[in-house]
């Protein structure tokens, strides 16, 4: 296996947030009442999409029906429905919807991470939680080395990734690289360019916040980069 691979099966089964595995846990028992026939995933997630991908993208964490349900990442809600749709017209899927882990999609020159890998409750991870899991996109992007732009959906994606850039000593600090949809920041010292937008969550689409034309205005800028 290539390290990549290594990498997302220690993902599957770390144990490191017992509030977060336990959750995953009891959805996956109490289901949906629509899913009820479904055997959930009910653990950690791993990453998706091609390994020399020129494309990061940087979500929040897993849906409790979502990916906690099907096991992949945005794959089995309205906020995986949006963003694969975009995906697809702007050349960085093969399809436009995403049901279930085995249903052929396939992702081009794009990979998706996320910055909590358990479904968190409220869609809220704990500080700590998060902290916790930032060693695994630490990783990803030592073995990503194609990596031209990272887009970040929302605001928390885009802090975690600053902070590792921080912490690396990219940058001094986060202040001079504010957030804002489809706002582009240089860092410098040979890193990708970071795209930041609004999160595909149901309650920012259904409310207007995040069109599917703003989300593609994101997509087309990070491609005109990559060439």
């Amino acid at each position: 296996m290539t390290d990549l691979e290594v990498l997302q099966q220690s993902i599957v089964s770390c144990k490191a947030c017992p509030r977060l595995i336990e959750h995953c846990r009891r959805i996956a028992v109490v289901k949906r009442r629509a899913y009820r026939d479904w055997s959930y995933w009910g653990k950690p997630i791993s990453s998706f999409g091609d390994p020399a991908a020129r494309l990061l993208i940087i979500g929040l964490a897993p849906g409790a029906h979502g990916a906690n349900r099907t096991g992949r990442v945005f794959t089995g809600d309205a906020s995986g429905d949006f963003l694969y749709r975009v995906l697809h017209e702007t050349g960085f899927a093969n399809q436009p919807t995403s049901r279930s882990a085995d249903d052929g999609l396939e992702l081009r020159d794009a990979y998706i991470a996320i910055s909590v890998r358990c479904a968190p409750p409220d869609n809220k991870p704990a500080r700590d939680e998060v902290a916790r899991c930032r060693r695994f996109l630490e990783r990803e992007l030592d073995l990503l080395p194609n990596v031209r732009v990272i887009v970040a959906l929302g605001k928390l994606a885009f802090d975690n990734y600053l902070e590792i850039m921080r912490d690396r000593g990219v940058i001094r600090s986060r202040a001079p690289w504010p957030f804002g949809h489809n706002a582009a920041h240089d860092l410098g010292a040979g890193t990708p360019l970071l795209i930041g937008s609004y999160h595909p969550s149901q309650q920012n689409t259904s409310t207007g916040k995040l069109t599917e034309q703003m989300l593609r205005d994101v997509f087309i800028r990070a491609r005109r980069v990559i060439g």
